[in-house]
């Protein structure tokens, strides 16, 4: 364990712990960051992200924009607070009955519906694991269905992942093909039949023989749920490995994690990567101390 300072919270952060200090000015009484987020989630699911902006979350709750300011104060804090909220948190069921995998599969269901009923979510840019309440309860959710695996802390991490990262790319795409429905008034077996067709009259047997025949099986005709079955296959190969370990046998390290540094170190390529990581760290850390200097200096303006 090494020693290191508190951190400043990003104000949006902070506003999701209930932390961050309340504004010295403004209408308290009618106002506040649950109203503003609610309201911003609300033009989200009824009109897209594109359209949330702090003006028309002000128009819709009657004030100006300035007045929001005193709350939220920038939009990138207002969409963190909107993915928050959105994304909710796991239901008590989860934790309740069954065995890790069950658990984990409740969880990707849980979350998939999540982002069919908030789309938007899906649009807002990935920049880092959110720090915020309603996140780290989905983590811990997967984290302790998986402590009975024996699993250590990385591969349990690793193995949520798996999760998370399946509800999201599901999400994604699901999401797409729904708006997709909608914008064109068809459903959902027109859409494929459309596909279908399409591949049909593009794909032929001696450009493409291997997909040829996959579009002659009716593939793209197919209804069965392809996520869920890549689900299912990658935790098969989770609990084989969580049988290894409970066996007493060490995994197979995969053929990129044996080698040695010492072994490629002369490796010109391998040597300008490592140097690109040190010079990108360095720049992070220097950019974390602006940003920290930055912050300091704007409590002590708004004192």
């Amino acid at each position: 364990m090494t020693d290191t300072a508190d951190p400043d919270l990003p104000r949006g952060i902070a506003l999701a712990w209930g932390i961050a200090a309340d504004p010295q000015r403004g209408p308290k009484r009618e106002m506040s960051v649950e109203r503003i987020v609610e309201a911003a989630v609300d033009i989200a699911d009824a009109e897209g992200l594109g359209a949330v902006s702090m003006a028309a979350v002000a128009a819709r709750l009657g004030y100006t924009p300035m007045s929001l300011y005193r709350y939220v104060s920038a939009k990138d804090d207002l969409m963190l607070l909107m993915q928050e909220e959105a994304t909710g948190v796991p239901s008590a069921e989860i934790g309740a009955t069954g065995r890790w995998r069950e658990r984990l599969e409740a969880i990707y269901r849980e979350q998939l519906q999540q982002y069919l009923r908030h789309p938007w979510v899906l649009e807002i840019p990935i920049s880092g694991v959110p720090a915020t309440p309603n996140s780290a309860a989905w983590m811990e959710a997967g984290l302790a269905a998986l402590d009975e695996t024996g699993l250590s802390h990385q591969d349990r991490l690793a193995v949520m992942l798996i999760v998370t990262g399946s509800a999201h790319w599901a999400g994604t795409i699901i999401a797409g093909y729904l708006r997709l429905q909608r914008e064109r008034g068809v459903d959902e077996i027109a859409i494929t039949q459309s596909e279908d067709a399409l591949f049909r009259a593009l794909i032929t047997a001696d450009a493409y023989p291997h997909l040829r025949a996959a579009i002659e099986a009716g593939v793209f005709l197919d209804d069965s749920d392809a996520f869920g079955f890549g689900l299912e296959r990658a935790l098969d190969g989770v609990a084989d490995y969580i049988a290894a370990v409970q066996a007493g046998a060490a995994p197979p390290t995969p053929a990129w994690q044996g080698l040695d540094d010492a072994d490629i170190a002369d490796d010109k390529r391998f040597r300008e990567a490592r140097k690109a990581v040190r010079d990108a760290e360095k720049a992070l850390r220097d950019a974390r101390k602006v940003e920290r200097q930055a912050a300091r200096e704007a409590r002590e303006r708004r004192r």
